[in-house]
């Protein structure tokens, strides 16, 4: 338990200073350490939401992996969750798919990021989007409160993803569904790797086998279940040897490895 709080607050500082940082140029969640004296950008996973309708440039930090709202069957009237909301890039797109008639809320677990969101909320006079501080495994809302949940690479960052679905099962309602792109792997990675800190609050050494990932959707009982898209992740060799030594790198490049963007849905009975 005390290590996977300690690996929260790593990845909660990581997302704390991309807040702080946001005018900067974007990177990905599996680009630098913010922490790290390296300038350099790396734009691994981010994906263009240049001409989505919603996308506001300033709320993009480029930190996601994928295209949730797009694959999402957001419909008029809906409320939809955003998990890991950061400056809101995703909440505002499903605006633009609700309408004034719809919600939106998204939760983060960055003091830092939800007061960037809702300064961005603000400025632009939206009323019906909020953000909410807490954690994604108790979420702070009532059963049965969404018809859509909408997620872009932030569940593999968390340590207990047994609970994270069953959460999700439980604030949708039912005929609700929720669509999801995450970072999932296929293989078995070097220790090394997996145990690196900074690739970690990078989102792929957090990531989990994608069979594993599916399961635990299946063991939530939702139904339905569907990878809408899948897209390989291929790591720069300057984020390698930024982060890596040699003899790692050596192993989990004769690995016969994977790392994959997924977008998922899945239906609540």
């Amino acid at each position: 338990m005390e290590n996977n709080q300690n690996l929260k607050e790593l990845v909660k500082q990581r997302y704390s200073e991309l807040a702080l940082n946001a005018d900067e140029p974007k990177g990905c969640c599996c680009g630098r350490n913010p922490a790290s004296p390296s300038k350099k950008v790396f734009t691994i996973m981010s994906e263009d939401y240049t001409n989505l309708k919603g996308y506001e440039p300033d709320a993009d930090l480029g930190v996601g992996c994928g295209l949730p709202t797009q694959y999402a069957d957001i419909n008029k009237g809906d409320t939809v969750v955003d998990l890991g909301s950061g400056a809101g890039n995703d909440c505002f797109i499903a605006r633009a798919e609700v309408g004034e008639s719809g919600r939106v809320i998204g939760i983060d677990f960055s003091p830092k990021m939800i007061l960037k969101a809702r300064k961005n909320a603000l400025k632009r006079g939206y009323t019906n989007v909020e953000f909410l501080e807490g954690d994604i495994e108790e979420m702070p809302l009532h059963d049965n409160t969404a018809d859509v949940i909408v997620s872009n690479c932030v569940l593999n960052l968390l340590p207990q993803k047994n609970m994270i679905f069953k959460e999700i099962y439980r604030v949708l309602k039912p005929g609700g569904h929720f669509c999801i792109s995450d970072v999932v792997l296929n293989g078995i990675f070097p220790k090394e790797f997996t145990d690196n800190a900074a690739m970690y609050a990078g989102c792929i050494a957090s990531a989990i086998q994608r069979e594993d990932y599916l399961k635990e959707i299946e063991k939530a009982d939702f139904m339905d279940i569907r990878v809408e898209r899948t897209k390989t992740v291929l790591i720069p060799d300057e984020v390698l040897y930024e982060h890596l030594d040699e003899d790692t790198i050596r192993k989990y490049k004769s690995g016969n490895v994977g790392i994959y963007s997924i977008t998922v849905t899945g239906w609540k009975p």
